[in-house]
């Protein structure tokens, strides 16, 4: 049984003619924008981390850390000041593959929730969405890791 087997016939009626006067989503161009701005937003990071390597003498493997953190402290920061949500709208997912997009997202709950207090505000609802990328991330990197020791390293 369907979804659509529980539903009314002016139900069925109403939806027919919705999906008529459905706005088209360009899926080609946003694919092309979020492709072209997420390799941006590497690409600035990309820049950063050179900066760290030449400036700072940092080797190749050890400015990845510092890399991340000034780039999720940009995001905050342009969250902050209403700049990224404006280029989020631009962007599309672009935005929102990077770090820079996991920065966001953390920061707007932040945001959004600062006037019921520091710790029930914005610490239980910054980490409604911390919480599940930082469980999906380590079960990921433990699959990841199984798949390597099996396959790569016998």
């Amino acid at each position: 049984m369907g979804k659509d087997s529980k539903l009314s016939p002016a139900q069925k009626a109403y939806q027919q003619v919705a999906s008529k006067h459905e706005t088209k989503r360009p899926v080609g161009i946003n694919c092309v924008k979020a492709f072209i701005f997420g390799g941006l937003v590497c690409t600035f990071g990309q820049l950063i981390q050179n900066g760290y390597i030449h400036y700072f003498d940092f080797t190749e493997k050890t400015a990845g850390d510092p890399t991340v953190a000034t780039l999720v402290f940009l995001a905050a920061l342009l969250t902050g000041f209403g700049v990224y949500d404006r280029f989020g709208q631009l962007a599309g997912a672009g935005s929102a593959v990077p770090v820079t997009g996991f920065a966001n997202s953390m920061a707007s709950a932040a945001i959004e929730h600062r006037t019921e207090g520091y710790v029930l505000g914005v610490g239980s609802n910054m980490f409604k969405l911390a919480g599940s990328v930082i469980v999906f991330g380590v079960v990921a990197a433990f699959f990841v890791v199984l798949i390597k020791m099996a396959f790569f390293e016998l």
